[in-house]
């Protein structure tokens, strides 16, 4: 399975540190950024979100400070179903319901936690479900005006 990580300059180490625990048993693509200097994470957001969509990898892992900013501006990206977790709850949800397609983080997850809720986002499958799909496929249709 290969996973496409990126973040921003306040996500870089937490990225660095899930790379190193990951790449053993995942192949993991880093779409930057490449240091703690400041940058804007929309344009790592929108790289790892086409990469996605492309097929390059099989999922996305997306981190900046909070989360959030890096989460929606993956969601600006047409088929990206991106969704900010916080917990084991959170990630079970998003992929059973939502089928989402990035995983995004605050800096502040421990990396423990961190690769926890990252493999079992990429191991829970979608459901399958007659209104989940039904739902998807609203979101996709909007999108494609």
């Amino acid at each position: 399975m290969k996973l496409g990580i990126t973040a921003d300059h306040r996500g870089y180490q937490l990225k660095m540190d899930i790379i190193d625990q990951l790449k053993s048993q995942y192949e993991i693509i880093d779409y930057g950024c490449n240091s703690e200097e400041s940058v804007d994470y929309p344009d790592y957001a929108f790289k790892l979100g086409q990469h996605v969509i492309d097929g390059d990898v099989d999922f996305g892992i997306a981190i900046c400070g909070s989360g959030i900013g890096i989460s929606i501006a993956c969601n600006k990206v047409k088929g990206i179903r991106a969704a900010r977790v916080v917990n084991m709850n959170d990630v079970l949800e998003t992929r059973k319901d939502n089928d989402a397609n990035v995983i995004c983080l605050s800096e502040n997850t421990t990396v423990e936690d961190a690769c926890h809720l990252i493999i079992t986002f990429i191991t829970t499958p979608f459901s399958n479900s007659e209104r989940h799909i039904r739902r998807i496929n609203k979101i996709k249709e909007y999108e494609a005006k």
